[in-house]
């Protein structure tokens, strides 16, 4: 009888193993990749992020950076990890919807490779220049860039969002902006305050708190809409390009090998932070709007954005290395 009892236990627990690891998760330590060195927007939506998983839920989360190639190397990282939902990727539109596209190999694809858990942010970009620069406006702005020497605007890295931003005010305005990429949106501040680049554009939460103590000048957003965290600084758009729009956002993403119940898992607790007051004041206060979408809202703004960004690249013939 005794033996019949673990036979029959056996093959209840054989039963669900789905609904025990479902259950049991977290079961160690979660681990947030960011595709950017530290300071930069990616790396701040994690920590605040990580922050709150710890205070409220008690869990234990390492945020580890992993720079270098636009966000590539921690992405191939995350989808080499064990898929148990334990490795999560901060994923913003470079990684997602432009370096598939622009770059001969990236080592991954975005559509079969991953999964996308929710989108926790968004927010425009800013172009900034260093107090040196003579230009107070956009216009201004352009005019040093159509000499032969051009203007130099740095950015997080190849294939983010601020790179993209500034191609496509390029195109648009046919001026010879020359791109400077940096290992992340920290970095590249770093080298615009010390004045070793003149203009950036750079992410809300890298540049807002230093434009408000005046240590870098702001000629405009890149969103289709003013920043109501900096309502004074109008949009490129209002600047004579009309319905230019580049916004950036970081969606939580893991391997599409990882379970749907432990992605569904994933995505209640993720959501069940970004709604924490602390969170949301903490992203406001950086100039980030917080999102906290479902899965399919996720995927579904990753395809439209991939669909824009996508004619983009292949209007300007950009290819990157």
């Amino acid at each position: 009888m005794y033996r019949r009892s673990l036979i029959g236990a056996a093959a209840s627990a054989a039963l669900l193993p789905a609904v025990g690891r479902a259950q049991s998760f977290p079961s160690k330590q979660l681990r947030l990749f960011v595709g950017f060195a530290a300071g930069g927007g990616g790396d701040i939506v994690a920590r605040v992020l990580a922050a709150e998983l710890t205070r409220s839920a008690g869990y234990s989360v390492l945020v580890e950076n992993k720079p270098g190639a636009g966000g590539n190397i921690a992405t191939r990282e995350a989808l080499r990890a064990p898929p148990d939902g334990h490795t999560v990727l901060f994923a913003n539109v470079g990684m997602m919807s432009v370096n598939p596209y622009a770059m001969k190999d990236v080592g991954y694809d975005p559509v079969a490779d991953i999964t996308p858990v929710c989108l926790a942010v968004d927010f425009s970009n800013v172009l900034v220049v260093h107090p040196s620069v003579p230009a107070k406006t956009l216009a201004e702005y352009l005019a040093l860039a159509k000499r032969p020497e051009g203007i130099q605007y740095g950015s997080s890295g190849v294939g983010g969002a601020g790179h993209l931003a500034g191609e496509l005010l390029k195109a648009r305005s046919g001026t010879n902006m020359i791109h400077v990429p940096f290992r992340g949106g920290g970095p590249a501040m770093n080298d615009l305050v010390a004045g070793h680049v003149p203009s950036l554009i750079a992410s809300a939460p890298t540049a807002t708190p230093l434009m408000r103590e005046g240590r870098i000048r702001a000629l405009a957003v890149t969103g289709a809409k003013r920043s109501p965290f900096d309502p004074d600084v109008p949009t490129i758009a209002e600047q004579g390009f009309p319905g230019y729009a580049a916004t950036n956002w970081y969606a939580v993403v893991v391997s599409s090998k990882v379970p749907p119940e432990i992605v569904a898992q994933l995505n209640t607790i993720l959501t069940k932070a970004l709604k924490a007051q602390e969170v949301q004041t903490a992203y406001a206060q950086q100039g980030m709007e917080t999102i906290g979408s479902t899965q399919a809202e996720a995927a579904a703004h990753i395809a439209r954005e991939t669909e824009v960004w996508k004619k983009v690249i292949a209007d300007a013939g950009i290819r990157l290395e």
